[in-house]
């Protein structure tokens, strides 16, 4: 998922030609995307609804980043996110994705 820098709203896939567009869906501006080579399928039950997969091997930089060296190459920059893996009432895991290499690691609070 990518967000327009304009407005901040949700920025969705048109196939423009062999490329990809980036459409906003509030102020219309359009981007390319940054990774060329990514798989969209468009899906539909019937002409109102429409799911557009992107294919999971894509290479596009949603996540947030920050500055963690990767315990595997030393790289000092990773992507991450949170995920509750145990009760409610226990913190979520943060999970960290290497920039360089794709190590994946997890830290605990």
């Amino acid at each position: 998922m990518e967000f327009c820098e304009k407005c901040g709203g949700l920025m969705i896939p048109k196939k423009s030609g062999a490329s990809v567009l980036l459409l906003c869906r509030k102020c219309g501006k359009k981007k390319t995307a940054k990774e060329k080579k990514f798989k969209m399928s468009v899906f539909s039950d019937n002409k109102k609804s429409k799911i557009i997969v992107i294919d999971k091997k894509s290479k596009i930089d949603v996540l947030p980043r920050t500055n963690n060296p990767c315990p595997e190459c030393e790289n000092r920059e990773a992507y991450w996110w949170m995920q509750q893996m145990r009760a409610a009432d226990e913190p979520p895991t943060r999970f960290f994705k290497c920039t360089k290499c794709d190590h994946v690691w997890r830290e605990y609070s």
